[in-house]
């Protein structure tokens, strides 16, 4: 997983555009990010053969990110997640970081 900074007034933001939505500017680079964020908000879906929770998961650098949780029987609000390394697209799991 890759995120945008902006070299011009240091944010961060996903997915990748052409200007920096915070200052305009145009000096982007993609950087990886430290793969680690809370849950800020979920879903369960019930309509596949096994449910399954998406989740819209706040980085630690800022951007919100939509995604899978896994291995994670009871999500809540606020709850430290981690990126599952390798996972295309991006998938988190729990975290015991107590971020």
């Amino acid at each position: 997983m890759r995120i945008q900074h902006c070299t011009t007034c240091g944010a961060y933001q996903h997915y990748p555009r052409p200007i920096c939505v915070t200052c305009g500017g145009d000096r982007l680079h993609l950087v990886r990010p430290a793969g680690t964020g809370t849950v800020d908000s979920f879903t369960v879906v019930h309509r596949a053969e096994k449910p399954y929770v998406l989740a819209r998961v706040r980085l630690t650098e800022g951007p919100v990110v939509l995604t899978h949780l896994t291995g994670v029987p009871e999500p809540r609000c606020d709850q430290p997640v981690r990126l599952v390394e390798g996972s295309e697209p991006p998938v988190f799991t729990g975290s015991d970081d107590g971020l």
